[in-house]
């Protein structure tokens, strides 16, 4: 009975099978027969009692019961574990573990050497021989493509099994056959409509002439066949559905503990420490980070994040362990879509989620609507359809946003359009952070790493999730602040800035004070100087990407190229020297070269393609001078905090004097 209770807690199992508790190994009853008999549409019994020896000897035992008592229904056996049981396997695996039992089981083959006294002792009395004489219509659908029907002394097989997209109608192969004879002659193939009343009349006519029984017995044979088979292809339709995940039921105490952290002094600070107590390792910033982009999903201008690094740095590691934080009917996992995959989504269905994107690569046909998502938070798609009558009209599909979107990739160039829409975060590509990961791995696999309380803790964020609500926010101090004139795509970027600082405030919701607009009444919270400066402190690198030419890897082998000159103190340099120094590939540095060449970072003093450049570094400062550029965020926030007058930014009205 406990085993039985374990299993109706698993909404993917008791969607699809009835559960029915024995009274232990010995615990068949008679009452347990007659309620079986009972089952209208029983199609299988499955057994699954103990991976013991007792388990299995009252398998059998059951199996040859239940065989003779119901000889067209299929008996299957669940192979259990050695010494588990279902409540033992909840315990220590997934409940996964139940549907590979499932779909890994066996039928029951009855045989002369499986019968028993026993058994047949059991049949013989009174109760049970009243109950064999009894007929019910058994549907038997353990091979969908030969699917039989017994009622009445007759067995129908539909041979090629039911179509399941054609709700309209119900053409099938019928092989038609009387129980009690083995005569060939009393036996009917036909291919019919069970739906077409003036064909079926003229093939029961026929049947019952041919098979030798009354049209009136035939007739109520098809007529359960068809309700069977209606509610089977109907089952099959449900199943073939995907299984959306349900909205998140938390109890009364776990609101109280996730309002409290919410509520809670330094919540930013507890965040990022306890995000990395989850099983993040390193990465302080860059957790944290991206942690708010994902919680950005549940406002109307959502931000999104691309991550980028060579391969192997731990990009799709960190976004995996940062999306577990987010409640799973939240998210949107995405390996591959085909073109238009994103347009046969319910209107709503993609209404402030979090899509993710394992690698860019793979997903490359939709990122044309992924980008429309982005911008226009809605896309939608005119096509051709059929009507029921077989002419042509044109049906537009809407699909609705916004989302937040975060996606991986090794080439920055090549998804500009994308990264323009998005905020870049680089992973740590050091040789310490590297060395903290394989520390980690040596931990959890020496058994040194507590997994449940991580698996709780990232239980408890999806709780604080679930408790945000969606606010409106509103920064008193957004006049005063602007970002970096230097920095690329201006526009996109200071929007970007002001966005995340909101997502902050959005995020600390419960420590605001709720207002309403005296005119519009709507309700709103503010942003505080606190939040700006963590926004200014979490973003410096990401605005300092955004604001430098080069791409991050060219970046880094520039400044090691400064380095190098500085410290050989070199009048100019080569690229056979530059590569016997740095270890890179030949083809590597010479694109890495003509790209600071292009960019004229440094320039070409001498030799020839046969001997090889010579070059020299022609602008030294350059970065320096990005870096110094962003201190104007915290310039205008020591301002701001110090109460002195700001300038606030200009307005450009066009077409007005």
């Amino acid at each position: 009975m406990i085993d039985a209770a374990t299993l109706l807690q698993l909404p993917e199992i008791t969607r699809d099978y009835t559960i029915l508790a024995c009274f232990g190994t010995n615990g068949l009853t008679l009452q347990h027969r007659k309620a079986i008999l009972e089952l209208p549409h029983l199609s299988e019994i499955i057994l699954c009692f103990d991976g013991d020896d007792a388990g299995k000897e009252a398998v059998k035992k059951h199996a040859v019961t239940l065989t003779e008592l119901l000889p067209q229904i299929t008996i299957s056996i669940v192979d259990t574990p050695e010494g588990e049981d279902i409540n033992s396997l909840s315990i220590s695996h997934d409940a996964g573990i139940f549907s590979h039992l499932l779909e890994t089981r066996q039928p029951f083959f009855l045989s002369t050497e499986n019968s028993s006294i026993e058994t047949k002792k059991q049949m013989e009395s009174p109760l049970s021989t009243g109950l064999l004489h009894r007929e019910a219509p058994t549907l038997n659908t353990t091979n969908p493509e030969y699917i039989t029907f017994t009622t009445e002394g007759l067995q129908m097989a539909l041979l090629g099994g039911v179509s399941i997209h054609q709700l309209d109608r119900l053409r099938v192969t019928l092989k038609l056959r009387r129980l009690d004879s083995a005569d060939p002659l009393h036996s009917v193939r036909h291919t019919l409509d069970l739906y077409h009343a003036d064909y079926l009349e003229r093939f029961i006519a026929k049947a019952s002439e041919r098979l030798e029984v009354s049209a009136t017995t035939l007739t109520k044979a098809l007529a359960q066949l068809t309700e069977h088979i209606e509610q089977y292809r109907l089952s099959r339709i449900e199943s073939l559905k995907q299984h959306k995940p349900e909205k998140r039921q938390l109890s009364e105490d776990r609101i109280h503990r996730a309002v409290s952290y919410l509520s809670s002094p330094d919540l930013m600070e507890r965040t990022g420490r306890d995000i990395g107590l989850s099983g993040v390792v390193g990465e302080e910033n860059n957790r944290l980070l991206m942690y708010l982009f994902f919680t950005s999903r549940l406002r109307e201008t959502p931000l999104h994040v691309i991550s980028l690094g060579s391969s192997g740095t731990g990009k799709t590691y960190l976004q995996e362990k940062i999306s577990e934080l987010i409640p799973q009917e939240d998210k949107l996992e995405i390996t591959i879509l085909s073109e238009n995959a994103f347009y046969y989504f319910d209107r709503k269905e993609l209404h402030h989620k979090l899509v993710l994107i394992e690698d860019m690569d793979g997903a490359e046909a939709v990122l044309y609507p992924l980008r429309e998502l982005q911008t226009k938070k809605r896309i939608s798609k005119t096509i051709p359809m059929k009507d029921s009558k077989g002419n042509l009209k044109t049906v537009t599909l809407h699909v609705e946003g916004p989302i937040c979107l975060a996606g991986t990739t090794t080439r920055e160039r090549l998804y500009e359009d994308n990264a323009n829409r998005s905020l870049l975060i680089y992973v740590d590509d050091s040789a310490d952070h590297k060395e903290r990961i394989m520390e980690y791995q040596r931990r959890l696999s020496a058994g040194r790493v507590d997994t449940q309380k991580e698996a709780r803790l990232k239980e408890f964020f999806q709780d604080m999730q679930s408790v945000l609500k969606g606010v409106a926010v509103r920064n008193p101090y957004a006049e005063y602040l602007r970002v970096p004139d230097h920095v690329f795509k201006p526009l996109r970027t200071n929007s970007h800035y002001l966005a995340f600082i909101e997502t902050v405030t959005f995020y600390c919701q419960l420590q605001r004070t709720l207002k309403r607009d005296a005119v519009s009444g709507e309700a709103f919270i503010e942003t505080t100087l606190e939040d700006i400066a963590w926004a200014n402190r979490l973003l410096k690198d990401v605005l300092l990407t955004k604001s430098d030419e080069l791409p991050r890897v060219v970046r880094e082998f520039f400044e090691g190229l400064k380095a190098w000159v500085r410290n050989e103190q070199l009048e100019s340099f080569c690229a056979r020297d530059l590569q016997q120094r740095l270890r890179l590939y030949p083809m590597k540095i010479h694109r890495y070269l003509r790209e600071l060449e292009s960019r004229y970072l440094i320039k070409r003093v001498g030799g020839n393609r046969k001997s090889g450049f010579e070059y020299q570094v022609h602008r030294w400062e350059e970065y320096q001078d990005l870096k110094q550029g962003l201190d104007v965020l915290d310039q205008i926030l020591s301002d701001l905090k110090a109460g002195r007058t700001l300038k606030k930014q200009p307005l450009s009205l066009a077409g007005q004097v």
